[in-house]
């Protein structure tokens, strides 16, 4: 739906600035045998309204169907400042957060820039369009595209290459301290064909505790300190309560379900739907049809 689609085509791009990928990207991009089985090419809008919602209550749903972060509903931040190739413009939208946890999308033109500084925060985010490199403090690169899942550490430095424009939408998780003890610190990137045939069922559910009713799976991509990144599915239908849940975001790659809180919110969730939910959120999950999901999880 989106690639070629209404993003690309909304910028005129001047090719003079543009990068062409190196021969590393080049063998990413071969690598890849097939597209991700998202959803995205049979996407169905929501039918949820479009809200916009940013409080602390463990019974809220915050709900994002992909037409909330449509280009007409993005904001602009303007061009980089610290650009050294290209003609990099960025626009975002943020969905909710809570003091630790926020999310949102974040689309960007082609270009590059260094980062010098340590990342404020842990960032996760899953990749709908275009094609990128985040490089470490010692140039060590790591491309992505989509389908991808990208996690870039606290305290990470390197720099940010964007080869066709991006489309993303984010998790940050903003802890106190510095988790990772790797030195240089390092962005980790999963693809979607490798986390996919990876998964594992587990009577401990990752997100849920427990979904003994109906069953899960799951792969955890990422697991430091207060951070838990991973890729989570269901096969069944069916209910499961959630008696105490973690603080979450999540993405959802196909299928549908319901999240209800205890407090008679509910929301249905399809392919293309971006959620977070509060620390201590009780409820049902109730799966419609088989589902698969991207999640960020972060301590309270």
């Amino acid at each position: 739906l989106l690639s070629g689609g209404r993003y690309s085509s909304a910028f005129h791009l001047a090719t003079s600035g543009y990068r062409h990928p190196s021969s590393s990207l080049s063998s990413y991009l071969e690598s890849l045998q097939s597209s991700p089985a998202n959803g995205m090419n049979n996407f169905v809008p929501s039918a949820e309204p479009l809200q916009e919602v940013v409080n602390n209550n463990n019974n809220n749903i915050y709900h994002a169907p992909l037409e909330y972060f449509s280009f007409d509903n993005l904001e602009s931040k303007g061009p980089r400042a610290t650009c050294d190739w290209g003609t990099p413009q960025d626009w975002s939208r943020k969905l909710a957060e809570d003091g630790i946890f926020r999310s949102g999308a974040w689309y960007c033109t082609p270009g590059g820039w260094p980062s010098p500084n340590g990342k404020a925060v842990t960032e996760v985010f899953y990749m709908l369009e275009g094609h990128g490199c985040l490089s470490d403090a010692d140039g060590m690169r790591h491309y992505f595209g989509p389908g991808d899942m990208v996690t870039i550490p606290k305290g990470h430095t390197g720099r940010w290459d964007v080869n066709s424009p991006i489309l993303k939408v984010w998790a940050v998780n903003a802890h106190s301290n510095v988790e990772e003890r790797s030195s240089p610190i390092r962005v980790k990137v999963d693809h979607y064909n490798t986390f996919v045939s990876s998964q594992s069922s587990s009577s401990s559910d990752p997100l849920y505790r427990s979904t003994v009713d109906i069953g899960s799976s799951s792969n955890i991509l990422y697991d430091v300190g207060s951070t838990k990144v991973g890729y989570w599915s269901c096969s069944n239908t069916g209910s499961f309560p959630v008696s105490y849940g973690t603080r979450q975001w999540f993405h959802v790659l196909k299928g549908v379900l319901f999240v209800t809180t205890s407090g008679g919110t509910s929301r249905r969730c399809i392919a293309g739907d971006t959620v977070m939910l509060p620390a201590g959120w009780s409820g049902f999950i109730d799966v419609v049809e088989p589902t698969e999901k991207v999640f960020c999880a972060a301590a309270a």
